[in-house]
């Protein structure tokens, strides 16, 4: 038997977790994460967490289930996230994703490649060519071998990058054509994907808004904290708004630098995450924010026709 799935994907700020609690709420539905950052604990205002009354007592997912110095991959994600829409789907409930990463969602739908065992040699060479030309230089070799996944991946998340390149040059094919050869999609469900794709003037200016929010909320203190019980070389310390803290605590750039490189980072950020959902020919789009009440109206519609196809017969 097939249970359906919602998708509400776009960019970030476009409104995304707001709008999966609205249909929530509407079609008897839980919550599943698919962001890559709110999977720590404790990194909670840069990754943007949904606070709890927020979440209008809406069951969430996959928030919160790893420590900062944890490792989580793709794969965990994978495990973790088909388990979880298993289990609602036993208690009557319509699973909603939501999350701005393209990898992540990928994974969950489509499945993983077995890839190569990894290559120490060749992750130290290409960790000493970075500490010599910076990330900048492994993003820019990322982007010449393979397009679609520099698209996808932060010039800043070092980790992935060289995960990547390491796939590349072990197999001479980039990592993004394996993904497209999952061995493994999700059974059981039929899909419903929706995608934000608010103005791109206000999506920008939404942006730094919230990043001057986040800084003006905690968020130095936030990874003082992080820093303070888990040391500053961290994974998820590399992500957008947490890094450039990092930089700033360490005394390499001043509080209104970190400001204005997250929310230039940030912006950048959400145009490589519409040009990643953009290719996805079965994502619905809405020209505007989930939190606009058209777009949420319009959301509405959508959905309940959709989940008419599962309804039993009178």
């Amino acid at each position: 038997m097939t249970e359906p799935l919602i998708v509400v994907a776009g960019p970030t700020g476009s409104g995304k977790s707001g709008l999966a609690v609205d249909l929530a709420l509407a079609f008897g539905g839980e919550v599943v994460n698919c962001d890559s950052v709110q999977v720590y604990r404790h990194l909670n205002i840069g990754a943007a967490k949904l606070p709890e009354i927020e979440r209008q007592g809406v069951r969430h997912h996959l928030i919160d289930v790893v420590e900062p110095d944890q490792v989580f991959t793709a794969g965990e994600y994978l495990r973790l996230g088909r388990s979880v829409l298993n289990q609602i789907g036993q208690r009557q409930r319509i699973p909603i994703v939501t999350g701005g990463t393209g990898l992540y969602l990928k994974a969950l739908l489509e499945g993983l490649f077995e890839g190569p065992q990894r290559s120490d040699s060749l992750r130290t060479r290409l960790g000493h060519r970075t500490e010599q030309k910076g990330t900048g230089y492994l993003h820019r070799l990322l982007s010449r071998v393979d397009a679609n996944s520099a698209i996808n991946i932060s010039p800043n998340d070092k980790p992935k990058m060289i995960r990547a390149l390491e796939v590349y040059f072990l197999t001479s094919v980039p990592i993004s054509q394996h993904f497209t050869l999952g061995r493994d999609p999700l059974q059981g469900f039929g899909v419903l994907q929706i995608g934000l794709n608010p103005p791109r003037q206000q999506l920008y200016e939404y942006i730094d808004r919230r990043v001057v929010g986040m800084f003006a909320t905690g968020l130095v203190a936030e990874v003082q904290a992080i820093c303070s019980s888990f040391g500053a070389d961290l994974k998820p310390l590399q992500s957008l708004g947490y890094a450039q803290t990092v930089a700033y605590l360490r005394g390499e750039i001043s509080l209104a630098e970190a400001v204005a490189l997250t929310q230039r980072q940030t912006r950048k950020y959400a145009k490589r995450q519409l040009t990643w959902f953009r290719r996805d020919k079965e994502i619905a789009w809405f020209e505007g924010f989930g939190s606009e009440p058209s777009v949420r109206g319009a959301a509405r519609d959508l959905v309940s026709k959709f989940l008419a196809r599962y309804q039993s017969p009178p």
